[in-house]
């Protein structure tokens, strides 16, 4: 791959686009006057449940209109049908969306069957090469992209300490804050240059957590001035340079701190992420369908509080009951509220703007064979060099029996 100098990304203000490229913006249609049920639906991302639309997910598809869509192993047979499922869904709101995958390579990798197994990022770090950490960020993105996606939930900013070594295993790159934010920055660039929104994963970091949020809430006991050189450091020298930010569903009970769920936690969202690390992009929770928030509370209470705290957009990544009840409640909340009804008009005209700035019209798919196999060659290739065997991936919620 070419070594060819990268712009500066320091800038918040610049991190999509900054390559002096002209852009072709996507068309936003003039929203005035915007009513409560399209902005609550707008702060979702909701996954489906196969391959492609039932007739009960256009229905509530074209009902809430949510503003993202993310697509698992089970929705994924081949990449005509992937283009096809995302093209229908995006056809159904009046606002685009945010198309998204998880992609991280290795444990959480959904086109593994579909392209090639791409080495996890475990593997790529070991390698201690630079360049490798951009080229896996770039092929992940060249991934995205060929099937119809814009949006990648990765990096994952967690620090592999012995805590949780049983569950991130190859999904985290070091115990040490500066090599996690070395591979990221490399891996960002990748991103980048394919035009790929990122995703940094899981604020304020589950690295001191034994067991898996996918199940129950993680207690994590870490004192703030700790946490503050090691598990926050990546934020603090990745956050301008990301457009999403997710949030975990662990507590950080540490003298009397919140004890919440960071998720719905004021003091995490906006206290800490928003305020003190300066994060301009759009904050995300974690699907909300997993133990680690459901276990505490009820969606309704999870998806209102989680606004509350600063939240813009609420992941909920498969159940349609759990969805309509999230969007339910933002309506229900709203209409009680008046302070409720302005923090879900506020979440929505980030989400609006930030589309607005950072996407750009679905390429056509040119899915030829001879396009899929060179980027399949590439894949190879990238893992041969890498050394990593291809590992059996998991779907991150082992819980559930998913199709």
């Amino acid at each position: 791959m070419s070594r060819r100098r990268r712009p500066n990304l320091s800038s918040a203000s610049k991190t999509y686009p900054t390559d002096g490229r002209r852009r072709t913006r996507v068309f936003m249609p003039r929203r005035r006057n915007v009513q409560l049920a399209e902005q609550a639906g707008q702060i979702l991302i909701a996954g489906v449940a196969g391959a492609s639309l039932s007739a009960e997910e256009r229905a509530w598809f074209e009902r809430i209109r949510p503003g993202g869509i993310i697509l698992f192993r089970r929705n994924i047979e081949e990449p005509a049908q992937v283009a096809s499922l995302l093209r229908e869904a995006d056809r159904i709101g009046a606002i685009p969306l945010f198309r998204c995958i998880d992609l991280e390579g290795g444990l959480v990798d959904r086109l593994r069957d579909v392209i090639a197994p791409m080495p996890s990022v475990a593997a790529v770090f070991a390698i201690g090469k630079r360049h490798l950490f951009r080229r896996h960020g770039w092929l992940i993105a060249r991934e995205a992209r060929a099937l119809g996606f814009n949006t990648v939930f990765a990096p994952v900013l967690d620090l592999a300490l012995p805590e949780s070594a049983a569950v991130l295993r190859t999904r985290a790159v070091s115990a040490a804050p500066w090599h996690v934010i070395d591979y990221a920055r490399g891996f960002l660039s990748g991103l980048k240059m394919e035009d790929v929104l990122a995703c940094g994963k899981h604020f304020p970091g589950l690295g001191g957590g034994a067991v898996d949020s996918h199940q129950s809430m993680p207690v994590i006991h870490r004192q703030t001035r700790l946490m503050w050189r090691t598990d926050l450091a990546p934020w603090l020298a990745v956050a301008s340079r990301l457009p999403f930010a997710m949030v975990a569903h662990a507590s950080y009970p540490w003298l009397g701190r919140d004890s919440a769920p960071a998720t719905v936690s004021r003091h995490w969202v906006t206290n800490v992420l928003r305020r003190q690390i300066r994060f301009k992009g759009i904050i995300l929770s974690d699907d909300m369908e997993m133990g680690g928030i459901l276990s505490q509370m009820s969606i309704e209470e999870a998806t209102v509080q989680a606004l509350l705290a600063g939240i813009q957009m609420i992941e909920i990544c498969r159940d349609p009951s759990l969805i309509l009840r999230a969007y339910e409640a933002l309506i229900k909340e709203g209409e009680r509220s008046p302070a409720f009804r302005e923090t879900v008009a506020s979440a929505w005209c980030k989400i609006y703007r930030s589309k607005k700035r950072w996407l750009q019209p679905t390429r056509r798919q040119n899915l030829s064979p001879s396009r899929l196999d060179r980027l399949r060659d590439d894949v190879n290739g990238f893992a041969a060099l890498v050394g990593e065997a291809a590992v059996v991936s998991t779907d991150p919620e082992p819980w559930r029996a998913l199709a």
